[in-house]
């Protein structure tokens, strides 16, 4: 789904930025200009960056869990 109008920003674009590391909403505007101009995206873009953000930081955890773990013998 398209979220920024102006810029051409997807929903997919937000969490793929989220996956290769963004570290927080500014640093994302600055890599897109979303929610720049006109703002009306802003809050739409937070929730779905957060959300995003969110499943990075689970998906870690659960990959360094499993690395942690002794293997069975």
């Amino acid at each position: 789904m398209i979220v920024c109008l102006g810029h051409r920003i997807s929903d997919r674009d937000i969490e793929h930025a989220a996956q290769d590391g963004t570290p927080d909403f500014e640093a994302l505007q600055d890599e897109t200009c979303i929610a720049r101009n006109c703002a009306c995206c802003e809050e739409c873009a937070r929730d779905i960056f957060s959300n995003a953000c969110a499943k990075v930081g689970a998906a870690r955890a659960v990959a360094k869990a499993a690395a942690a773990r002794p293997l069975a013998a």
